[in-house]
């Protein structure tokens, strides 16, 4: 098996820890090694040990990332989420105060903190606090294609104002408040790493569905836990067989159309209804309105798209984001 080449700066992205935690941890204790004060490998190698459910290294590697650097806020959500998994839900909650004041415009901390806040209201309430899943118990049903994850959870009515989801590299967070005033929450450690930032969700008259995108084509085996080291890639055998949590079997194919057409009749808004659009255009159009598309977008950096392949076949598209926005390349 080839290894993986270790950054040249030594810069652990989440996103590099997330494709292979063992093999991180394993290359951040050999920095550590070698550059033993050094408060962000201490850091990022508690977050491979929360990928790989090492808890209580993950607190002791965020609190020597502390030590060594007090204003470290994602020393603070690292320690907080170890702490949380570890069911020390007012130490956790009180790591995630510290860091949102270390880093108030990040939408992360609020949500963990919330989800504390409802752990600790179950516990005040007399109700049992070891490490249950949710306050009302609701029904979460999963299956997959080439793509994606597709989770749906069964709750209907829910606003999409009170719907509050977190993506990361390995995790799920999902918090809702319901009508009826109760509170549903779902925490899930993916099998396999996602790219967060085209992870989306949706929330229908009759349930709140979540759309994980895969980093590869590959065939999950299970919704949660570690990644085995032999991965299955999909087939033409395999494209239907869904791997789901229930003890049933469902026709997928039928659930697919099913949810197409759900799609389909919902009414949608503001990006998404852009989205959709672009996607019939797309969709509809011949061979050189695809070619124009797929040239322009990749080319101008998502700025622009078009249509006009006599236009856009000429030439290289330039970088034209909107007046009020600046584009930046990573």
């Amino acid at each position: 098996m080839t290894e993986r080449a270790v950054p040249p700066t030594l810069s652990f992205t989440d996103s590099y820890i997330g494709a292979d935690p063992q093999k991180s941890l394993e290359e951040l204790t050999k920095a550590i090694e070698e550059k033993s004060d050094c408060a962000e490998y201490y850091c990022q190698r508690a977050y491979a040990h929360i990928l790989l459910q090492n808890y209580n290294d993950a607190v002791l590697d965020a609190k020597r990332s502390l030590e060594l650097q007090p204003n470290n806020a994602s020393a603070f959500l690292r320690k907080g989420e170890a702490e949380f998994h570890l069911q020390n839900y007012s130490s956790a909650e009180e790591s995630f105060k510290k860091g949102q004041i270390l880093d108030a415009s990040t939408p992360t901390f609020p949500s963990w903190i919330k989800l504390c806040e409802e752990k600790l209201n179950v516990s005040t309430e007399g109700q049992s606090s070891n490490n249950q899943q949710t306050s009302v118990k609701y029904r979460h049903d999963w299956y997959q294609t080439e793509s994606h994850i597709i989770i749906t959870v069964m709750i209907k009515n829910v606003q999409k104002n009170n719907v509050h989801i977190r993506f990361s590299e390995r995790e799920l967070t999902v918090n809702m408040s319901l009508p009826s005033g109760e509170n549903y929450s779902l925490n899930l450690h993916l099998l396999h790493a996602i790219v967060p930032d085209q992870s989306i969700f949706k929330v229908l008259s009759t349930k709140v569905e979540i759309k994980l995108k895969k980093t590869e084509a590959m065939r999950w085996e299970t919704l949660e836990g570690k990644a085995d080291s032999q991965v299955k890639h999909f087939t033409q055998e395999s494209m239907h067989k869904y791997p789901s949590s229930s003890h049933y079997t469902k026709n997928w194919d039928k659930l697919v159309g099913q949810i197409k057409e759900e799609e389909k009749n919902e009414k949608l808004e503001g990006d998404a209804a852009l989205n959709q659009l672009f996607q019939q255009i797309y969709s509809d159009g011949n061979d050189e309105v695809k070619r124009a598309m797929n040239k322009s977008f990749m080319e101008s950096g998502g700025t622009v798209l078009s249509t006009n392949w006599t236009d856009v076949g000429k030439k290289k598209v330039d970088v034209n984001p909107p007046d009020d926005m600046e584009w930046k390349q990573y």
